[in-house]
Order: structure tokens, then sequence, then C-alpha cells
């Protein structure tokens, strides 16, 4: 029985994330960023529980990699899409650069699950990194309409542009620290725990910051991975 606990984790990832893209036709972007909020909760917890049960298993890795698709591939490209639609665009072309995200997504996935470099950190943006960033700025747009990023989602050029540049980011090679929990990680003068630490540290000051502000929540979430995608870009260009 407990082979199947994995599973059954993972296929809640995948029902908030299928319920989310619901909503997301609906307008309630707010409604889908919790609900992809929950399918990255049980994405770390399938692991999790698979790790403690020793319930790994080839099905498992497949239904992983489909849960994600939909949740951090699907599902923040078509809020992307609905956010321009819903800035009075209607059907421009230019809406349809946003469906960039789950084409390059599933190759992502294809890709990681056959990538024997990527146990330990990441070769290009994660899927669930990719989909909080934009699942985030969709919801903080609704709550903040007068805020910049919402002025910047309000013209034709940011969400194309935002779309071809975390879809390239995903297929790159550029290499990306994980915060995965590993014997690395607790080594206090392995490079990667400075940079973990550095991070969490960053994290809780824009958590401050926006809480001091009394800007919405979501703007932690947007502002934490896009300080993730420029820190990586950072050590790639500095080579550390």
């Amino acid at each position: 029985m407990k082979k199947h606990i994995p599973n059954f984790i993972t296929s809640l990832n995948l029902a908030c994330g299928a319920v989310a893209v619901v909503f997301t036709f609906h307008g309630r972007f707010e409604v889908a960023f919790a609900l992809m909020l929950a399918a990255a909760v049980f994405d770390f917890l399938d692991g999790m529980a698979a790790r403690a049960l020793g319930a790994y298993s080839p099905m498992g890795r497949e239904l992983d990699s489909l849960a994600d698709m939909v949740s951090f591939g699907v599902l923040p490209g078509m809020m992307l899409f609905n956010l321009m639609r819903s800035c009075s665009f209607g059907e421009n072309p230019l809406c349809f650069a946003a469906l960039l995200i789950p084409v390059f997504s599933g190759l992502r996935l294809a890709k990681f699950n056959i990538d024997e470099r990527q146990h330990e950190n990441f070769l290009g943006l994660p899927t669930p990194a990719c989909a909080l960033l934009c699942g985030s700025l969709c919801d903080y747009v609704v709550h903040a309409p007068v805020s910049l990023p919402a002025l910047w989602s309000a013209g034709v050029v940011f969400i194309p542009v935002l779309s071809a540049c975390l879809s390239a980011l995903l297929v790159s090679e550029l290499p990306m620290f994980s915060m995965k929990l590993s014997p690395a990680a607790l080594r206090t003068h392995d490079t990667l725990f400075f940079k973990r630490a550095a991070f969490v540290a960053e994290v809780v000051a824009i958590v401050v910051l926006v809480v001091v502000f009394g800007a919405h929540w979501s703007l932690a979430v947007l502002l934490s991975f896009a300080l993730y995608i420029l820190k990586n870009i950072f050590y790639a260009l500095l080579k550390l």
C-alpha cells in the first residue's frame, strides 16, 4: 500500500493544476495562484514521501513529470495568456507568445528526465520556479492594478518578452543552485551552502520589506524568484 502514497500525492499536484487552469479562464488568478502553490507543496511532498518510504518507481517518475507539465507548464502559460487578454488585448496574436512557456516546459521536463547531471543542482530554470514567478506576477497584478508590474503587463511587449526569456532559460545550460536537502547542503564550508544561505537571508529580507510597505504577499514571491534567476545569472557570469 505504501508504494502508492507518493503517486497519490503527485496526483494531488496534477489535480490542483487542472482545476487552476479552469479558474484561470474565469479570470480568477488569485485562486489559480493559490492552487499553483498547493501543487508546489504536493510536488515537494511526493519526493519526500518516496524517500521516506523507499517507494521510488518508474511510474512515479513519469507521473511526476506529467503533473509538473500541467501545474508548472500549461498553467503559467494559460495565466499569462489570459492576463494579456484581460488587459483589453482580446485575440491579439501577441497573447499567444505566452504559450511558449508550456512548450519549453515540456522540453525542459523531458530533458531533465534523461539528464544525469542534475541530481544535485539544475542546468536551466526549473519549471516550478518559472511557474511561480508567472503565477505571482498575475496574482500581484490583480491585487495591485496600478503598480509598476501591472503597468508593464498592460503593454504589448512585457509579457511576450518575459515568456521568451523564461522559455530560453528553461532549456538553457545555465547552472542554477537547487534548494534540495542533501548532505552537501549541511557542509558549512561548501560553496553551495553559502549560495543557499544567502538566498534564504535575502528572501527573508524581501518578506520583511513587503510586510513593512504593506504590499500584497504575492510580491514577495515574485521578487524572490526574480532574484533567484538574477543571482544564478550573476554566478554563471563570474563562474562562481
